[in-house]
C-alpha cells in the first residue's frame, strides 16, 4: 500500500554515492545490510566494517549523562555487526573532545565505552581524538562472517515469520521524556544492548534481519521495500511496547503506538524465519534462552497494516520516516504530525 512511496533518506543516499567508486570486493549493494560486507581475499570471510556518529543527539540534548554518550558510541556500530550476524574483531573510537572538557565529565564518558566493549564484548582497537568548540563521538566497528552467511536487509518472503528480540519503544519514549520535560534525570533509563549474541545464532535461520536504531516502523518499512512483501501486524502490537513506554504514554495522553514509529529506536533486532525452519529455530532459541515477540507473517499484498482486530488501518510508513526529515518545528507538532499518520487509537 504506502511501501511504494519515497523515502527521502534513499533520495539523499543516491546522491551521495553515484558518483563514488566501487569495490569489486563488496558483497552488498547500497543499504542493503546494516554492515558493509566485503570478501576477504584468500579466505572464506566477508568483513563486516560499519561507522557511526553520535552527533545529532549531543546536539539536541537528547544525550546529556556522558556515561550514556559513550555507552551510545559503542552500540550505534556494534549493534550494527549484530544485525548481519559478525562475529566481533573490535572498535575504533573518534572522539573529538571539548577544549577544558571536565575531568568529570570525560571519565564518565570513558567508562561509558568501557563498560559497553565488556558487555558487548568487543574490544577498542584505538582510534583519533581531537579538540573542538563542541564534543563529537564516533565509531566503526569490524567483524567477521562466512561467507553466504552474513544476514541482508533484503531475503525475506511472503510466508516467512518476522519477530523481534525484545521490547521495541523505549528509545522513542526515552526521547519524548527527555524532549519534553526540563528535569535532569529522565525517569525512563535508556541502555540499549548490542544483540551481538543474538546475532551469532539469527545468522543460521534468518532470511533478513536489521536493527532497531531508527525505530520499529521504520525497520518494518526498510524490510518490506528490500525484501518485497507486506505485513500485517499481529493483534494487541502495542504489547510489544516496553511497560515504562507504554505507561509513559498513558501518562502524556496520547496514543502508545507512537513510540513504536518515531525514529529514535532501541536497537532489538527484526527478522525473519522461513516457514520450514520455524520449528528448529525455535528450539535452538529456547536453549539459548533467547527472547523473542512475533510481529506477523509476511505476506503478498504490500504495505504495513495492523491487525483486524486493531481496526486493519494501513500505515503510511513512508511519511513516518519522512517526517524525521521534514524537522517540524516543536515536540508538539511532531507528535500531532505523527499520531495523524499512525492513526490507531490505543
Amino acid at each position: 500500500m504506502y511501501v511504494s512511496g519515497e523515502v527521502r533518506e534513499h533520495v539523499r543516499m543516491r546522491a551521495l554515492v553515484q558518483s563514488l567508486p566501487r569495490s569489486s570486493l563488496q558483497q552488498n549493494e547500497v543499504a542493503e545490510s546494516d554492515a558493509e560486507l566485503v570478501r576477504i581475499p584468500g579466505t572464506d570471510l566477508l568483513l563486516a566494517i560499519t561507522t557511526d556518529a553520535v552527533v545529532e543527539e549531543i546536539d539536541t540534548g537528547l544525550y546529556r549523562d556522558p556515561y550514556l554518550i559513550g555507552w551510545m558510541t559503542v552500540v550505534v556500530s556494534a549493534s550494527d555487526l549484530a544485525a548481519v550476524g559478525a562475529d566481533p574483531l573490535g572498535i575504533l573510537l573518534n572522539q573529538t573532545l571539548p577544549c577544558g572538557i571536565e575531568p568529570e565529565f570525560q571519565n564518565e564518558l570513558q567508562r561509558g565505552i568501557g563498560q559497553a566493549c565488556s558487555a558487548f564484548g568487543i574490544f577498542p582497537l584505538g582510534g583519533d581524538v581531537n579538540e573542538s568548540n563542541r564534543l563529537h563521538m564516533a565509531s566503526t566497528a569490524a567483524g567477521t562472517v562466512p561467507d553466504g552467511e552474513a544476514m541482508l536487509r533484503s531475503g525475506a518472503r511472503p510466508g516467512d515469520h518476522l519477530f523481534i528480540t525484545g521490547p521495541a519503544g523505549a528509545g522513542n519514549a526515552f526521547a519524548f521524556e527527555v524532549l519534553s520535560d526540563d528535569r535532569e534525570v529522565p525517569r525512563l533509563v535508556y541502555r540499549p544492548r548490542a544483540r551481538l549474541r543474538e546475532g551469532l545464532l539469527l545468522r543460521r535461520f534468518a532470511s533478513a534481519c536489521m536493527d532497531t536504531s531508527d525505530g520499529l516502523i521504520a525497520t518494518l518499512d526498510e524490510l518490506m521495500r528490500r525484501s518485497g512483501f507486506g505485513l500485517q501486524l499481529e493483534p494487541n502490537s502495542v504489547d510489544l511496547l516496553q511497560p515504562q513506554a507504554r505507561a509513559l504514554a498513558r501518562e502524556a495522553g496520547i496514543p502508545a503506538f507512537v513510540f513504536l514509529a518515531g525514529p529514535h529506536g532501541e536497537f532489538e533486532l527484526v527478522f525473519s524465519i522461513p516457514p520450514e525452519r520455524l520449528s528448529e529455530f525455535r528450539a535452538e532459541a529456547i536453549a539459548a534462552g533467547l527472547s523473542i515477540s512475533r510481529l506477523g507473517v509476511a505476506r503478498q499484498r504490500p504495505g504495513l497494516q495492523l491487525s483486524e482486530r486493531e481496526g486493519g488501518a494501513w500505515l503510511d510508513t513512508a511519511g513516518v520516516r519522512n517526517l524525521a526529515y521534514e524537522r517540524p518545528r516543536d515536540l508538539d507538532e511532531f507528535v500531532t504530525r505523527l499520531v495523524a499518520l499512525t492513526r490507531p487509537d490505543y
